[in-house]
C-alpha cells in the first residue's frame, strides 16, 4: 500500500511516530511531509527541545524506518502527492491541526500537506484526518462536518479505555490501530471489543 503521511502542528507527535512505525511494519510505501509547526511539535514532544533544526528532527523521526519512507519538503510542489495522477492508496494527516483542517475545508492549499489532502478529496481516495483539539468551537465543528461530507474520515486522537490500557503507549496504540483499521491494514495494536 502507498500512503501519504502529513504531520502538522497539533499536539500529538507520539501518534505520528507510532503510525509511521506501524505503516513501515505493514510494508507500506510512505511519503511524508511535515509542516514547520509540525517540526516544532515533534521536537518538543519527542525530543524535548523545540529549537532543534528541521533536518535533525526529521533524521531522528525516520531513523530506522528503512528505505520505504520518503520525506518531502512541505513546499515541494513537484512531489508526487501534489497531483491526482500519482498512484496513492490513502492519505493520513496525523496530527491534524485546526489550521490545517480549516484550510482543507476552505479548499486552500498553501503547502504539500494541504495539497495532498485536497488531492485525496478530489480523487475520491481515502483521507483520514486525526485532530487533537479540545474544546471545539462552532467553526471547528462546521469545518469537520464539511470535510466529512466531502469524504474525509475524522478520527479524533481520543483513545478508548475499555481495552485495559496501562501505559501512555497503550493509549497511543489504540488511536494508531483505529487509523490502520480505516486504511484497511490488519493490525493487533488493540484488543477488539468482544474478544477475550
Amino acid at each position: 500500500m502507498h500512503v501519504f503521511l502529513g504531520i502538522t502542528g497539533a499536539s500529538g507527535a507520539p501518534y505520528a511516530a507510532r503510525l509511521l512505525q506501524a505503516l513501515v511494519a505493514a510494508d507500506c510505501e510512505v511519503g511524508m511531509a511535515v509542516s514547520n509547526a509540525g517540526i516544532e511539535v515533534i521536537a518538543t514532544e519527542l525530543y524535548g527541545d523545540r529549537r532543534l533544526p528541521r533536518d535533525e528532527v526529521l533524521a531522528r523521526f525516520v531513523e530506522g524506518a528503512g528505505e520505504g519512507v520518503m520525506v518531502y519538503d512541505p513546499g515541494d510542489w513537484r512531489a508526487p502527492y501534489a497531483s491526482g495522477s500519482a498512484q496513492v492508496d490513502a492519505y493520513v494527516v496525523c496530527p491534524c491541526s485546526m489550521g490545517t483542517l480549516g484550510a482543507l475545508a476552505a479548499g486552500a492549499m498553501s503547502n504539500l500537506v494541504q495539497r495532498a489532502a485536497s488531492v485525496a478529496l478530489k480523487e475520491g481516495r481515502k483521507l483520514v484526518l486525526v485532530p487533537r483539539e479540545t474544546p471545539l468551537s462552532t467553526i471547528h465543528l462546521e469545518n469537520m462536518l464539511r470535510l466529512r461530507q466531502a469524504g474525509a474520515v475524522i478520527l479524533f486522537a481520543a483513545p478508548g479505555f475499555y481495552h485495559g490500557a496501562e501505559t501512555v503507549e497503550d493509549l497511543v496504540a489504540f488511536v494508531v490501530g483505529r487509523c490502520l483499521d480505516q486504511l484497511g491494514l490488519q493490525n493487533s495494536l488493540i484488543e477488539r471489543w468482544g474478544q477475550a
